[in-house]
This record gives structure tokens, C-alpha cells and sequence, in this order.
């Protein structure tokens, strides 16, 4: 029988924009490991073993050298924008299959500035090439402009296109994002936009304006994940959140049946992985109160309300209409400000995602608490594609 999973303690750093501030990888880590030991109440020298996540090359050992040297086993982990909740997978994995009793999940990113996706045009073989190879079988692609702008773009496109969507609700979904992340002091923006300054802010790929769009970013996120039974021998019940449920898809032959850019994107892999995500920790879509979202670029938000069954296929922008994903509305999505306005360090992002959960859970979430959370959903993909669905629940 599995073993039950607890996130005891987490950390992160305040995401920057890249070349902001002078540090390296290891003082990010160090600062990030460091929040979510103390938030544990758990030495390093507990921790059995870490997996760490980057998608530049960042290295695992290398990463924690500053915060202790204990001998144990330490995984490098890459996979895609999904990283940091597979650097969490795996941790909770191990814990959950009796491997260990406490184990570290870390993401970092040191990235440069510009478009996410800038340059990937030039390889032959790229993590990316049978999404592209489908995307540009049915839609025009657009050289001079950057990759995953456009193949988000075009999946916003497509809803328009085929479901009546609009401009302005992928304008909306921007704005409530940077609305949220004013109260997030670890959001590489806080500021506050109105409606209109998202509408007009430079177009960087039809329907998508710059404000819609997440940041390259620097920064780093970690989690302590545990056993049922080391929360019980170190009294942490008061603060451990479950993770009730958690699962990767990857593609399957839907992403490519059609040349549907909203498959492209990855709406198959989101619904496959919040499904088992969901059954695993014995919850609908109904009993989540806060959700973190993969907001990369705002259409993608739009289309994953339908991928988790928050709304029927066709339908996402009705939950726009209804203001349903905010304070007051239905669910709270991205409270943390999402992937758009916290910014987007590729490692690290799942990470800063389940912190927030944690938070939210815990009731310590501050301005961005939301009333009466008791369950939580984490939505984290990568193209190429891994997408990663997490359920939390607080520990009873």
C-alpha cells in the first residue's frame, strides 16, 4: 500500500527579471532550500534525498553544495516548463513508495532576457518539432515572430474562431492576473492595470498583448516533502498540507490527430493528467476552491478551464463572462498572479505553484487568501509535452 504524502515546508525566492540582480543559481537554491527548511522546522541533514530541476543547465549537486554536503543521492531533473512539478513528482514518489521519509523538491532558473522561445527556430530536432510540424500543417506560421507566443496565440485563435471567444477575454484573464499579484511580494510585478492598459499594450502575436504574455524570470522554489510517519514523530500536523493526488501525462496521438492548435498546446495531456490526478485523490473540479494554472500566455489559461471541466469544451470564456475565476466567483485561479504576472523561471515554476497551494491551505496566503480553501489544484505544462496536475488537501 502507498504511502500517504505531506508538503511540510516550503520557500522560495522573490522572482526577478533576468540579469536584475547579481546572483548565481547556488544563491538561489540556497535561499529557496533555506525558506523551506526553516518553514519545515527540518534540518538539512534529515532531508534523504533531493531532486532539483532546471531547464538550462543548472546542476543538482552544484545547486545545494551551498546549503549542506551530506552524502545523499541528488537527481538533476529537466522536463520542459513542467520541471518543478516533476522534480515534486518525484520526490513525493519516493516517499511514497517507502524509499525515503523526507525528501526535497527544488526548481531554479537562470534565464535570459527576451521571448520564451526565442531561437529555437534554427534545430532540426528540438523538443518541439512534432508540435510545430502540426501546428504549421494547419495554420500559416509566421517566421519572424517568436515560437511559443504563436503557438499559444494560435490556439486562442482557434477558440475564436470555432467557440466565439474574444480578445477581450484573453485581455480579461491578464488583467486579473496582474490584479492578483499586487499582494504577492514574491511577484516579479505587482502592479495594477486597468482593462484597457492590458487592451493596449504592445501586440506581440495576435490576440496576445505583452501584458498577457508571462516574463522570462530568475529565481528559484523548493518544497520538504514527507511520510505520514514523519509528520507524526515530529509533531507537524498543524502544517503539513497532502498531496492527495498527482500525475505527468504526456502526449498522446490527440495532440496531433487534427493540426488543432488548442491540442498542440496541450489540451488532451491536461485533461488526461487532471483526470488521474483528480480520481488518485478521490475529488471533481467541483470540490477544488484554488487552482494554480499554467497561464504561460493568457489564451492558455482560457483553454485549460475546459481541460480541467471547470467548463464544457467551447465554454471557457463564459466563466470570463461571469467573472468565475476570482475573488468572489466560483474558483480563484492564480492568486499567487499566475505564470503572467509572478513570472515564469522554467525550473522553478511548479514549485512556486505548490508553495502558494500550501499557503492558501495553511489560511497564510495574506491579501491573497482565499476564504475557506480546503482544496487546492495545480496545473503545470511543458511542451514537449509534460504536463503535471497536483490535488492538495490540509492533512487530518
Amino acid at each position: 500500500m502507498a504511502n500517504r504524502t505531506f508538503v511540510v515546508g516550503v520557500g522560495m525566492t522573490k522572482f526577478e527579471k533576468p540579469g536584475s540582480r547579481e546572483w548565481e543559481y547556488p544563491d538561489m537554491a540556497k535561499e529557496a532550500v533555506g525558506n523551506a527548511l526553516q518553514d519545515a522546522g527540518v534540518a538539512y541533514d534529515e532531508i534523504e534525498m533531493a531532486y532539483a530541476g532546471s531547464m538550462y543547465g543548472s546542476m543538482g549537486q552544484r545547486a545545494l553544495y551551498e546549503t549542506g554536503m551530506t552524502g545523499i543521492p541528488v537527481m538533476t531533473v529537466q522536463n520542459a516548463c513542467a520541471t518543478g512539478s516533476s522534480a515534486l513528482f518525484l520526490a513525493r514518489q519516493a516517499v511514497r513508495g517507502g524509499l525515503a521519509d523526507c525528501a526535497l523538491a527544488l526548481g531554479m532558473e537562470k534565464m535570459k532576457k527576451g521571448s520564451l522561445g526565442a531561437g529555437m527556430e534554427g534545430s532540426k530536432v528540438t523538443i518541439i518539432d512534432h508540435h510545430l510540424t502540426s501546428m504549421t500543417a494547419g495554420r500559416e506560421w509566421e517566421m519572424d515572430k517568436a515560437p511559443m507566443p504563436q503557438m499559444f496565440g494560435n490556439a486562442g485563435r482557434e477558440h475564436m474562431e470555432k467557440y466565439g471567444s474574444t480578445p477581450d477575454h484573453y485581455a480579461w484573464i491578464g488583467w486579473k492576473n496582474h490584479k492578483h499579484s499586487v499582494n504577492n511580494p514574491y511577484a516579479q510585478f505587482q502592479t495594477e492595470y486597468s482593462l484597457d492598459d492590458v487592451k493596449n499594450a504592445p501586440m506581440i502575436f495576435d490576440p496576445l498583448t505583452k501584458l498577457q504574455c508571462s516574463p522570462t524570470s530568475d529565481g528559484a522554489a523548493a518544497a520538504v516533502v514527507v511520510s505520514e510517519r514523519f509528520v507524526d514523530e515530529h509533531d507537524l500536523w498543524d502544517q503539513a498540507v497532502e498531496i492527495a493526488g498527482h500525475h505527468i501525462a504526456t502526449d498522446t496521438l490527440e495532440s496531433f490527430a487534427d493540426n488543432s492548435s488548442i491540442q498542440v498546446v496541450g489540451f488532451g495531456v491536461s485533461r488526461l493528467a487532471a483526470r488521474k490526478a483528480m480520481d488518485q485523490a478521490q475529488v471533481s473540479i467541483e470540490d477544488v476552491d484554488v487552482i494554480e494554472l499554467h497561464d504561460c500566455f493568457s489564451a492558455n489559461e482560457l483553454v485549460t478551464y475546459e481541460a480541467l471541466g471547470m467548463a464544457e469544451v467551447g465554454e471557457g470564456h463564459k466563466l470570463v463572462d461571469d467573472q468565475a475565476t476570482t475573488y468572489g466567483g466560483r474558483w480563484v485561479v492564480n492568486p499567487s498572479g499566475g505564470l503572467i504576472s509572478k513570472g515564469h523561471p522554467l525550473g522553478a515554476t511548479g514549485l512556486a505553484q505548490c508553495a502558494e497551494l500550501t499557503w492558501q491551505l495553511r489560511g497564510k496566503a495574506g491579501n491573497r487568501q482565499v476564504d475557506g480553501a480546503r482544496v487546492a489544484l495545480q496545473h503545470n505544462i511543458g511542451l514537449g509535452s509534460a504536463c503535471a496536475v497536483a490535488v492538495y488537501k490540509p492533512a487530518t
